[in-house]
C-alpha cells in the first residue's frame, strides 16, 4: 500500500514539466534590451543570463517592478506597454497596451495594485496586479481641462501613490485604500517643470527636481499639512547656464547617513544636502553632467554616470570624506547601474558596447561580463522590498 505522503509526492514529481528548473527569486533580476525590445532574465549570484524574452514593444525608456514574493517582473514599455512576465517560467504571463506614451510606474504597499504614470494622455492608470484589470483611472487634468504628463511617480506608505505633473508644475497624492474610489490631495505651485522624484528609503519625504526652476521641491509626508517648499532655492543662481543632453534621474536616491546626493541640473556636480536642515553641504566637481547618483546598500559609496559626451565614464564618491575616490571606462554610453541586495556587486549596462560590466565594489576590478543587445536598466529582484522603487 502506498503512504499518502508518498503518493502526493510522486503526483507533484510527474505534475511537474520535464524541463522545470527549480530556483528562488532572490537573486534575479532584469535586463533591458532597447533594439530590439527584450528582456533578458538574469542569475546575480552566478552572474549569468538565464533566458531572453521578446515581443515586448518600445524599450527604450523601460523600468520595471516586482510583485511581493518577487515571482513576477511588470516591465513599463514607452509605447503605454504594461507586461507581467513570469520570472520562473520564463514567459510573458499577460500584456495590455494601457495608454500611447508611459513613462514608469509603481506597485502598492500591499502589493495588489500596479500603476503607471503616463505622457499620453496625461496621468495614471492602476491596475490589478493579478489580472492587469484596470482599477482606476485619473487624469491629471489641468488649467482648463488640459492634460499634463505625469513624472516622478513612487508608492509611499498608507497605500497611496505620489506623482507629479510636469505640465502643471503639481504634485499630487492618490490614497488608494478604495480603489475604485481614489482620493486625491492636490499641491499646486510647487515650481516650474517637475522632471523626476525621489522618495526616501523611510517613506517620509518625497522630493522633486526643477527643470523650470532653481532648487527642490519638497513634501513631507508626516506633515501634508505644510504644504510643498522650496528647498536649495538658490543653487546655481550665478552659474553659466550650459545645455542639458540627458535630464538627471532621482529615482535611484542616494542616502548615506543623513546625507543626501543629488545629479545638478546641468551642471558638473553632486549636491550633497544634511537631510535634517535640507541645507547645502558640499558641491562635489565630476566629469561631467551626472545622470544617476546611487548610493552603494551600506551607503559608504556613490556611484556617478554622466550625459553625452562623458557617459562612458563612472565615477564613485567615497561618502566618508565627500571625495572622489575612482574613475571608471567601463565602455560606451553607460546607462544604468545596479547593486546587488549587500552591495558587493554593481552591474552597468554598457549600450554601445552591447556589454553588461560587473565590478566587485571594494576593489574596483571587473569580475564578468554579459552580453546584451543595446542594453539600458538593470533591475534585480530586491526591488520588491523596498519603497519608492
Amino acid at each position: 500500500m502506498i503512504k499518502p505522503f508518498l503518493s502526493l509526492s510522486i503526483c507533484l514529481l510527474f505534475s511537474l514539466p520535464a524541463h522545470a528548473e527549480l530556483r528562488g527569486t532572490g537573486d534575479l533580476g532584469v535586463i533591458i534590451e532597447r533594439e530590439p525590445a527584450a528582456i533578458q532574465i538574469i542569475n546575480t549570484t552566478h552572474k549569468s543570463s538565464l533566458s531572453r524574452i521578446t515581443e515586448l514593444g518600445d524599450l527604450s525608456h523601460a523600468s520595471v517592478v516586482y510583485s511581493r514574493d518577487a515571482r513576477y517582473a511588470f516591465i513599463f514599455g514607452r509605447d503605454g506597454g504594461l507586461t507581467k512576465i513570469d520570472l520562473l517560467q520564463d514567459k510573458i504571463t499577460k500584456r495590455i497596451i494601457q495608454a500611447g506614451n508611459s513613462i514608469g510606474g509603481a506597485i502598492s504597499q500591499d502589493g495588489k495594485l500596479i500603476a503607471v504614470s503616463n505622457y499620453t494622455p496625461g496621468g495614471i492608470k492602476v491596475f490589478s496586479t493579478e489580472t492587469l484589470e484596470l482599477v482606476a483611472d485619473i487624469p491629471a487634468h489641468y488649467a482648463d481641462g488640459k492634460l499634463s504628463k505625469v513624472v516622478g511617480l513612487v508608492d509611499a506608505p498608507g497605500q497611496k501613490f505620489i506623482f507629479s505633473l510636469f505640465d502643471a508644475g503639481e504634485i499630487w497624492v492618490a490614497d488608494l485604500n478604495e480603489p475604485n474610489k481614489p482620493s486625491i490631495q492636490k499641491f499646486k505651485g510647487v515650481g516650474k517643470q517637475p522632471y523626476d522624484a525621489l522618495l526616501t528609503p523611510d517613506g517620509r519625504y518625497y522630493i522633486a527636481g526643477l527643470f523650470g526652476d532653481r532648487g527642490l521641491a519638497l513634501l513631507d509626508l508626516w506633515s501634508p499639512e505644510q504644504g510643498v517648499k522650496r528647498i536649495l532655492p538658490d543653487y546655481g543662481k550665478q552659474d553659466e547656464k550650459l545645455p542639458v543632453y540627458k535630464m538627471p534621474h532621482l529615482e535611484g536616491w542616494a542616502l548615506a547617513g543623513n546625507l543626501m546626493f543629488i545629479p545638478a541640473v546641468g551642471q558638473h556636480e553632486v549636491l550633497v544636502l544634511n537631510q535634517s536642515t535640507w541645507q547645502l553641504v558640499k558641491r562635489i566637481p565630476v566629469i561631467g553632467q551626472p545622470v544617476f547618483v546611487m548610493a552603494r546598500p551600506d551607503g559608504r559609496q556613490v556611484w556617478v554616470n554622466f550625459a553625452f559626451p562623458d557617459n562612458a565614464q563612472l565615477q564613485v564618491i567615497d561618502a566618508k570624506d565627500l571625495s572622489l575616490v575612482q574613475s571608471l571606462s567601463p565602455g560606451k554610453a553607460i546607462l544604468h547601474m545596479e547593486f546587488t541586495p549587500r552591495g558587493e556587486n554593481v552591474w552597468v549596462s554598457a549600450r554601445d558596447d552591447n556589454q553588461v560590466v560587473v565590478y566587485d565594489t571594494s576593489s574596483f576590478k571587473e569580475i564578468a561580463r554579459l552580453t546584451a543587445n543595446k542594453p539600458s536598466g538593470i533591475f534585480f529582484s530586491s526591488r520588491a522590498h523596498k519603497m519608492g522603487l
